[in-house]
């Protein structure tokens, strides 16, 4: 029998934490994520996320050991925007056992039935804005920062508990070449134009370059399936959150006669440099991080963000610019050493960006799957 536990977000998160080193004990390919990071996270007294969502943890035991965990939410930004009574399950992570992965997502239903929901989607931890997906292709390789990691069976358990297939994304791997002779002539008539300018973002005015960042995301990306704009805290956050990893040689800010319209945002590859940390940063690994991010840099990064205001995109004349990112990006990463890369996540349905990233010589090496179910 399975004894399903539900807290509050906010409560003590050490079993929920914890429960990966057993799960992923021997696997060599997962990177535990830091602990201080994760609790900021589920905290509503520190994650903007609260003040628009609510939710609970769910931990599972069996035998007197915990073998599962979960979390429920609701998102009133996405409620706003959709109006389709969607609620959503995140940081699934259970043993190989069909009936703890019930167990747990049963009871995440009845918390978002109650709260008034009619259907669930998951796995997204906390929001689409966030780790987005169960990884069900690409084991073998480990995950960039921020992407999520699952064992093989996972995807099935889920499936076994009547969910199905809403959405498939993919993740890109790039490797840092020269570039091809199509990039290379878009990077030079963007650059030719005379109302383009562009810039790094800048660390001295970060909150504003951010700002400036989430603006053209919110309008890029605002027809993408699922889409749920950043709040102004938000942005907040995610400007403290950079102020730590951030290499601004990795941003690019595009501006056309003034006005932000087009960006990039690589970061470096964190989990490159904290895969023996067990999730821990004090006392000691804190000053490893920052010795291995500053002064023996990493090797790989990871391109979060692209986007083109809508505007722009439409302009035949600025056809080019998404070709000119990829290839600026790829340039300035060369000479910092990044040797590979993460383009992620990309819709598997949106077909003009896949096209551009495989334009890039990137091939698609994992994908991550979204699952939904109505609530009866």
């Amino acid at each position: 029998m399975v004894d399903i536990r539900v807290t509050p977000l906010g409560s003590n998160a050490n079993d929920f934490l914890k429960l990966v080193d057993d799960l992923y004990k021997g696997c060599p390919q997962f990177i535990r994520p830091l602990d201080f990071d994760l609790k900021a996270r589920l905290d509503p007294k520190k994650n903007p996320f609260f003040e628009h969502g609510e939710g609970v943890m769910l931990l599972a035991r069996k035998n007197g050991r915990v073998v599962g965990r979960m979390t429920a939410q609701i998102d009133r930004e996405h409620l706003a925007r959709y109006a389709d009574d969607t609620g959503f399950f995140g940081f699934l992570d259970t043993t190989d056992d069909q009936e703890v992965a019930t167990a747990l997502l049963r009871e995440g239903e009845r918390w978002l039935r109650a709260k008034g929901m009619k259907r669930v989607l998951g796995p997204l931890s906390l929001s689409i804005n966030e780790e987005f997906g169960c990884l069900v292709e690409g084991f073998t390789t480990r995950p960039y920062l921020m992407m999520p990691h699952h064992l093989p069976y996972q995807g099935g358990l889920i499936e076994g508990a009547e969910y199905t297939k809403a959405k498939d994304v993919y993740a890109w791997h790039y490797t840092v070449t020269g570039l091809n002779s199509r990039v290379k002539k878009a990077m030079a008539d963007v650059l030719a134009m005379p109302e383009i300018t562009v810039r790094p973002v800048s660390k001295k005015r970060l909150e504003d370059d951010v700002q400036l960042v989430v603006e053209i995301f919110n309008d890029a990306w605002c027809d993408n399936w699922g889409f749920v704009p950043f709040t102004r805290n938000e942005v907040k956050k995610m400007a403290e959150d950079f102020a730590l990893i951030l290499e601004p040689e990795l941003t690019k800010l595009v501006f056309i006669d003034g006005e932000a319209a087009a960006m990039a945002i690589g970061i470096p590859n964190v989990n490159e440099v904290i895969g023996d940390f067990g999730g821990q940063l004090f006392p000691t690994n804190w000053a490893k991080l920052l010795w291995r991010l500053k002064v023996d840099g990493t090797k790989s990064a990871r391109l979060a963000l692209l986007g083109i205001k809508r505007k722009f995109r439409k302009q035949r004349k600025y056809a080019g610019l998404a070709l000119y990112l990829y290839g600026a990006m790829s340039e300035q990463g060369r000479a910092m050493g990044i040797e590979e890369g993460e383009l992620s996540w990309t819709l598997e349905d949106n077909g003009p960006v896949n096209a551009g990233v495989r334009m890039m010589g990137a091939e698609i090496y994992k994908r991550y799957r979204v699952y939904d179910r109505a609530l009866l």
